[in-house]
């Protein structure tokens, strides 16, 4: 019996560093559809409580801007601010996944909001099948309501869930210690 491919993967995944990846990036068709296969995850309801921002180069250099602007305004530590600042600043091409959770009798935000999760990994899993580079990150750009919410656009009740980068990767990621998982892991049987 042969593995199946999609396992294998699964198996042998790694994000690649974001602040390695260059360019190439995926054209519009390209990302369109890593867009649509990220966008097939469980949604209760069938709310859609997400949406993409795609930023291309022009855009996260203004970001890198506003958020230099942003850390040196509000003090924040040289070291701290540059993780934010260098987020935008070297990323060939980011995709903001917002979180977008409504208000509904019979759903609740977490699902919600592990839905937009969903869309995070899924879109990570989809450019790295495709053979792209792609990272999943937050931080402070992202966390920071005072920073995001105008530097996004986001609506009230809005978040980041993640920045996925994409781009191209040359190279080895070397692999990384992974969970115990006879340490993690509780079998039920009666």
């Amino acid at each position: 019996m042969t593995r199946n491919a999609v396992l294998d993967f699964l198996l042998t995944r790694r994000s690649r560093p974001a602040k390695l990846l260059s360019g190439p990036v995926p054209d519009r068709a390209g990302l369109e559809e890593l867009l649509t296969a990220a966008a097939r995850v469980p949604d209760h309801g069938k709310l859609a409580p997400w949406r993409f921002i795609v930023l291309e180069r022009a855009a996260l250099a203004r970001l890198a801007g506003e958020a230099a602007a942003f850390a040196e305004k509000t003090g924040l530590a040289p070291e701290k601010a540059e993780k934010g600042i260098g987020q935008f600043d070297r990323s060939p091409l980011c995709v903001a996944v917002v979180a977008s959770p409504v208000a509904h009798d019979k759903i609740p935000q977490i699902e919600q909001v592990l839905s937009a999760g969903g869309v995070c990994l899924s879109l990570v899993n989809a450019a790295l099948a495709s053979g792209w580079g792609a990272s999943w990150l937050t931080g402070w750009v992202a966390l920071d309501q005072a920073f995001a919410a105008p530097a996004f656009g986001l609506a009230e009740g809005e978040f980041i869930a993640g920045l996925i980068h994409i781009g191209s990767y040359a190279g080895e990621v070397p692999d990384r210690p992974r969970p115990d998982l006879a340490a993690l892991t509780t079998w039920i049987s009666a």
